[in-house]
């Protein structure tokens, strides 16, 4: 999704589906009122369930504007992270990034990652092959993609991201069996992440221009899973 964590650029392509474009892609329709987080285009990321890791027990949680609001503008009020997000200032900027996921049709889940119980990084888990992103490379039907920022400064930098982004990987995998490869498109300049999803089993695939920046195209591939 664009602007994705490490960017600076526009928002998700304002596109809707119609029901027989949704049918080509083998999901339904939320219901009305089901708030994207609990079904839609990617599923129940919130069904998805704990990831057990190296460094404790991982769950994504779909954010809630009400409750979460204050921690995620404050993670984005940091000046390491909001020279690639943007997202800096007052509260309503941050709000409107995170209503335009949770008010559409659920192509794009902003997530808390929680580690032993306690909120510590921001995610966004998309679909790659129905955002704007789609345009600048070769897509394929289910490509999903992430979108990470560790909140701390203590857990940056000492390999906690890889390992998380092994975990999110992998369950991305295991929940959505029609995708074939996870996506992501860090800065090229933000090297510290880039790194980390090369620890984390993603291959660099190219450079791509995308509005706003110069990103990293990486792809972790289902075939080679059991290699990694």
């Amino acid at each position: 999704m664009l602007p994705p964590a490490d960017s600076n650029a526009e928002d998700t392509l304002d596109l809707t589906l119609t029901p027989e474009v949704l049918a080509l892609f083998a999901v339904t329709p939320p219901a009305a009122g089901s708030p994207s987080a609990e079904g839609g285009l990617l599923g129940e990321v919130g069904e998805w369930g704990p990831a057990t890791t190296r460094a404790g027990t991982f769950h994504l949680v779909p954010a809630l504007v009400e409750r979460d609001l204050p921690m995620i503008t404050g993670w984005m009020n940091d000046p390491a992270v909001a020279e690639f997000w943007e997202l800096d200032g007052p509260p309503q900027i941050t709000e409107q990034h995170l209503r335009g996921q949770l008010d559409g049709d659920g192509r794009s889940v902003p997530c808390l990652g929680v580690l032993d119980g306690t909120p510590m990084s921001y995610w966004e888990i998309y679909r790659a092959d129905l955002d704007l992103v789609s345009r600048y490379y070769p897509s394929r039907p289910h490509d999903t993609g992430l979108h990470l920022l560790i909140a701390g400064v203590t857990d940056r930098a000492r390999g906690l991201g890889t390992t998380l982004l092994r975990a999110v990987a992998d369950h991305v995998l295991d929940h959505r069996p029609a995708c074939a490869r996870v996506i992501a498109e860090p800065d090229l300049r933000n090297t510290p992440s880039v790194a980390a999803f090369l620890a984390a089993g993603f291959r660099f695939s190219a450079e791509v221009e995308l509005p706003g920046k110069r990103a990293a195209l990486m792809i972790r591939d289902r075939a080679v899973r059991h290699l990694l």
